[in-house]
């Protein structure tokens, strides 16, 4: 008898300890666990700005991360759309004090220059001159690793200002202050979403690249960016100038992307930093061209 009340009773024990356990890990209520996942899109997005600008963010932010980016490209669009704000500030200001389109646009294309410390200019013209000058896949890739510019690049940064400035000034042109500078973070949202169409679409092309040791974004990021990046352009460019213009944007860039991503595969079987980069110039370049086409 007394050995059945002494299991009696440890079972007993046993049964309160396991209530205890169940109590103390119970589901997280809802409401917490989506503060959770703001909290960490929000982080992400802090990383991700600096990773793709000069933008200076809290050293708390980096604490225990492992620099690995596959999970950051979900938060390129809402990057994007930081980085592009003192663009679209000077912008908006010097059209407001009546200054030249054409010069405001270049003045604003300039200080996004300085913000991204020419990130995405770079890849450009690294691409450019590998895929112009190299006779084979190896040489293309040899030539997009050396830190000089050649004639390639130098005529790809050109073009890259030039048409850039001009549609950004049509842009100013044919609409209000406030609307034109809405064009720019815009655009950046969705050209650093197809970064990540990119990025993932294809496999390193180096396999002791940069671009294996940040890793590779999944399918889950990959669509979360793009749906991201087209979500802000429709509540940035569908109020301010239109359902045409939302339209030709969003077939702008997807049109851009996919046929950039289809012609680095066929010339390099891969992608590297310097073609994500380009990524988001010529799409930049497309999108902003048909923005200005469509008003």
């Amino acid at each position: 008898m007394a050995t059945l009340l002494k299991r009696a009773d440890e079972a007993n024990n046993s049964k309160s300890a396991a209530a205890t356990i169940s109590r103390d890990h119970k589901p997280k209520p809802l409401a917490e666990r989506s503060r959770m996942k703001i909290k960490d899109y929000a982080v992400d997005t802090a990383r991700a700005v600096a990773f793709l600008s000069r933008i200076p963010m809290p050293q708390s932010l980096f604490k225990g991360y492992d620099g690995r980016l596959g999970r950051l490209v979900r938060a390129f669009p809402f990057a994007g759309i930081v980085i592009g704000l003192v663009p679209a500030l000077a912008l908006l200001l010097l059209l407001g004090l009546r200054a030249d389109p054409l010069m405001a646009a270049l003045i604003a294309l300039s200080i996004q220059v300085l913000v991204t410390g020419a990130l995405h200019e770079d890849g450009l013209a690294d691409t450019a001159d590998g895929i112009g000058g190299g006779k084979s896949r190896e040489q293309s890739l040899l030539i997009m690793k050396d830190s000089r510019i050649g004639t390639y690049g130098a005529i790809a940064l050109i073009l890259s200002f030039a048409i850039r400035a001009a549609a950004l000034a049509v842009i100013a042109r044919h609409s209000a202050p406030l609307t034109a500078a809405l064009a720019i973070p815009a655009v950046a949202a969705l050209s650093r979403g197809a970064i990540a169409w990119h990025w993932q679409r294809l496999a390193p092309a180096k396999a002791d690249g940069v671009a294996v040791s940040t890793g590779q974004p999944d399918e889950a990021a990959m669509q979360f960016a793009l749906a991201s990046a087209g979500l802000v352009a429709a509540l940035l460019i569908w109020p301010a100038f239109g359902l045409r213009p939302l339209v030709a944007s969003l077939l702008a860039t997807g049109i851009a992307g996919l046929a950039f991503t289809d012609f680095i595969r066929r010339k390099l079987a891969g992608h590297t930093g310097d073609t994500l980069g380009a990524t988001q110039q010529i799409c930049e370049i497309a999108t902003l061209c048909a923005l200005a086409t469509a008003l």
